[in-house]
């Protein structure tokens, strides 16, 4: 990948990177929101020191999906003058979280930008980008998803790093359009694929029989949805609208499985708000034309995916009731993560001709001794995606087909692929509610 570029071959050599990410400090006025993209397109750097200076400030609120890196402020340690706010919980903010000390809003992630833009007060970007290109652009590299709504309308303050790959589509900003820039050179944060079990498989296979060529498939993250797109090796002319990039993704293009040639929106072009894998899916992305990052309130707006002929939705939960309600983001009655795209992938499939959702998950907790498929969820869950909207609960055992279905018949559906030994247990209290 290329490295930080020579200055002097540069035409806007001029315009210098600041001294060092302290420059940052001087626009943080009292009660100011900070911005920061989820994941890798966080800047390590910069948020080090707004964290090492948390102190001398007032009121300052950082806003975050999905962070990957723990800091004090994250725990409350430096309330009044530096607090967090997330909209999806990760391993580090979930701990934070859980222990008071940051807050967590509800939220769809297509409605991620619009919740931001309504914020009282200054707001400021702070983003990791790739390295200027000769034309005095940077790219938000693995990014686009609610930052890039806001290149040209809030001040951006960025950080070159020189190992972030430059890609395409709405995350391109001007040198002249920030506000102070510096260099870096680390790097990105790394997310394996979870390799998927034979169990993991098996839901897979069910999936994938269903999805028909020239279809555009979204995905989420997990093992099952990495063993679908194993599964869909032997496709053609699929397409690629989801809102996370994956390394599952790569061999399917190399294979020439994915062209996008049948895509309405955006066709012949891999779609995404945002990459998180490994360096090889870095690599990947870098400078490949094919591959567009798009900003979220575009890419998730469930109108726009609703405009695809055949939409396959494939989304991991943790929980399904007897009348089709997901829990996908509490565990036991406490917070895990968060709504994320879920829901807004699930109604475009639902609004999209031909379009199918799926949700998928394991037909008991991994001792067995508990069923996914539960009478009524436990007491604290949050339902992330409607019964009206759940489309297809797929296990092990098979698919419960669900939309335009009774109560009885979705009861009946959701039984039959529970475990065996769940069965009883599951149809008596389905008589004790009424539903069959």
């Amino acid at each position: 990948m290329d490295r930080l570029p020579d200055w002097s071959a540069n035409p806007h050599r001029a315009v210098r990177p600041a001294a060092g990410p302290e420059a940052i400090l001087e626009h943080l006025a009292p009660h100011t929101h900070v911005i920061v993209p989820l994941a890798a397109g966080e800047p390590l750097l910069t948020m080090d020191a707004i964290q090492a200076h948390a102190e001398e400030l007032t009121g300052v609120t950082v806003h975050q999906m999905h962070g990957l890196h723990d800091r004090p402020f994250l725990h409350g340690l430096n309330r009044g003058h530096l607090e967090y706010q997330s909209y999806f919980l990760s391993p580090v903010t979930r701990k934070a979280f859980l222990g008071g000390g940051c807050d967590l809003v509800p939220c769809h992630f297509s409605e991620v930008p619009m919740l931001l833009r309504r914020l009282t007060g200054p707001k400021i970007v702070a983003a990791a980008c790739s390295p200027m290109d000769r034309h005095g652009y940077f790219s938000l590299g693995t990014n686009a998803d609610y930052v890039a709504p806001f290149i040209g309308h809030v001040p951006f303050f960025l950080e070159a790093n020189a190992q972030m790959p430059r890609t395409f589509g709405r995350n391109q900003i001007h040198v002249s359009q920030t506000i102070g820039w510096i260099e870096a050179d680390y790097p990105l944060v790394e997310v394996a694929p979870a390799e998927p079990s034979e169990l993991d498989r098996r839901i897979a296979d069910f999936v994938a029989e269903r999805v028909p060529n020239g279809a555009t498939i979204q995905a989420g993250i997990g093992s099952i949805p990495n063993a679908v797109f194993e599964r869909l090796r032997g496709h053609q002319h699929l397409g690629i609208t989801t809102e996370l990039l994956s390394d599952g993704v790569i061999d399917l293009v190399e294979r020439g499985v994915v062209t996008g040639t049948r895509k309405v929106r955006r066709p012949t072009k891999v779609v995404a708000t945002f990459a998180l894998g490994t360096r090889a899916l870095y690599d990947f992305i870098h400078e490949n034309a094919s591959v567009e990052l798009l900003p979220v309130d575009w890419v998730n707006d469930p109108r726009n995916i609703g405009r695809e002929d055949h939409f396959v939705s494939v989304n991991a939960t943790l929980e399904v009731d007897l009348l089709g309600q997901a829990a996908s983001e509490t565990l036991n009655g406490r917070y895990y993560s968060g709504s994320g795209g879920q829901a807004d992938f699930a109604r475009g499939a639902m609004y999209a001709e031909h379009g199918q959702g799926f949700l998928v998950l394991h037909s008991t907790t991994k001792d067995g001794t508990h069923s996914r498929i539960c009478p009524q969820l436990p007491a604290g869950s949050v339902v992330t995606t409607l019964k009206n909207t759940v489309d297809n609960v797929v296990t092990e055992y098979g698919v419960a087909e669900l939309r335009g279905r009774s109560l009885r018949q979705r009861a009946h559906a959701l039984i039959q692929v529970s475990h065996p030994d769940h069965r009883d247990d599951l149809t008596a209290a389905a008589r004790r509610l009424g539903y069959l």
